[in-house]
């Protein structure tokens, strides 16, 4: 063998050896996201009604000191990448009927002519730990009221909206209204859901 041929199959080994632990550290990195994604994230547990009703939230969540007294708990979600604004999530009681709170909801939502966010506004009921659950999906220009509900309104566009009113028997209704810029609600829907799903009478 020459020198030469020496030299090529040396360069070729340590190529070789190169390649086998990029490709190693490469599957390493896969497998450590892959077990990133399937470790749940930690919850808080929240207690309305003196006790007697809880959920769990996402313990990203931050909980904070409610702006209006009327708000027995607020939250700041998150923004998504490439939104500016954080989400809000607000729980509290309230008075009026099922209906009349649904429609002034959707009614915070800016109604072009033609009617189609109303339209669009996805309402359902369902049953959660024997608590009847309405819950309701708009998006669009949002007339958002950051210094409460009598302050002037500031129209955001892209804006989304997940909101549930919990029928309590003994406790009053509940209402909870989760909103802020599309990409972020959508992005946290699944959370919202499963913490409704986590309703439990104490």
């Amino acid at each position: 063998m020459t020198f030469a041929s020496s030299r090529l199959l040396q360069t070729s080994f340590a190529l070789f050896v190169l390649f086998v632990a990029t490709a190693r550290l490469e599957a390493d990195d896969k497998k450590d996201k892959k077990t990133e994604k399937k470790t749940p994230a930690p919850m808080q547990t929240v207690k309305l009604a003196g006790g007697k009703l809880t959920l769990k939230a996402p313990g990203n969540w931050k909980q904070v000191k409610p702006k209006v007294r009327i708000i027995e708990r607020e939250f700041l979600i998150p923004a998504a990448n490439g939104d500016e604004r954080d989400g809000r999530m607000t729980i509290m009681t309230a008075g009026g009927s099922i209906q009349a709170n649904l429609d002034r909801w959707i009614g915070q939502f800016k109604q072009p002519a033609d009617g189609i966010v109303r339209e669009n506004a996805k309402i359902e009921k369902k049953q959660i730990a024997d608590i009847t659950v309405h819950t309701v999906r708009v998006t669009g220009a949002f007339q958002d009221r950051p210094n409460g509900p009598f302050g002037a309104a500031v129209e955001r566009e892209d804006y989304m909206m997940l909101a549930a009113i919990l029928e309590m028997k003994n406790a009053g209704n509940y209402f909870i209204k989760f909103y802020g810029p599309q990409r972020t609600i959508a992005d946290q829907s699944t959370s919202f859901q499963k913490m409704l799903e986590s309703l439990k009478k104490e």
